[in-house]
C-alpha cells in the first residue's frame, strides 16, 4: 500500500478557505483515483471529491461550485482540496485516498474546523 501524507487543516471561520494537499511517499504510476473523504463525528465517511490520472473529476452535490480538486501529476502525484466559502457543516476530519493497482490506500486525516 501506499502511505499519504496530509497537510492544511485548521480552524477556519465560515465563509473562509483552505487548502488540503496530499502527497504518497513513494512514487505511484498509471491509472490512479485520488480523492478526498471527510467524517464527521457520528456520521459515515462520505466522499468528497476525486480526480482521475486523466484529470475526470467527480463532487459530493454538497461542495460543488465551492471546492475543488486538483492534482500535480509531475510532483509525486500530489493531490490538492482547494475549499472556498466553507460552511460549519463542512467540520471533519479530512482524509486523502489513492485507490491504484487495486488497492485503496488513507491518509492519516486533517481536522477541518469551520466555525466563528
Amino acid at each position: 500500500q501506499v502511505q499519504l501524507v496530509e497537510s492544511g487543516g485548521g480552524l477556519v471561520q465560515p465563509g473562509g478557505s483552505l487548502r488540503l494537499s496530499c502527497a504518497p511517499s513513494g512514487s505511484i504510476f498509471g491509472m490512479n483515483i485520488m480523492g478526498w473523504y471527510r467524517q464527521a463525528p457520528g456520521k459515515q465517511r462520505e466522499l468528497v471529491a476525486s480526480i482521475t490520472t486523466g484529470g475526470r473529476t467527480n463532487y459530493a452535490d454538497s461542495v460543488k461550485d465551492r471546492f475543488t480538486i486538483s492534482r500535480d501529476n509531475a510532483n509525486k502525484n500530489t493531490v490538492y482540496l482547494q475549499m472556498n466559502s466553507l460552511k460549519p457543516e463542512d467540520t471533519a476530519v479530512y482524509y486523502c485516498n489513492v485507490i491504484w493497482m487495486g488497492l485503496t490506500s488513507w491518509g492519516q486525516g486533517t481536522q477541518v474546523t469551520v466555525s466563528s
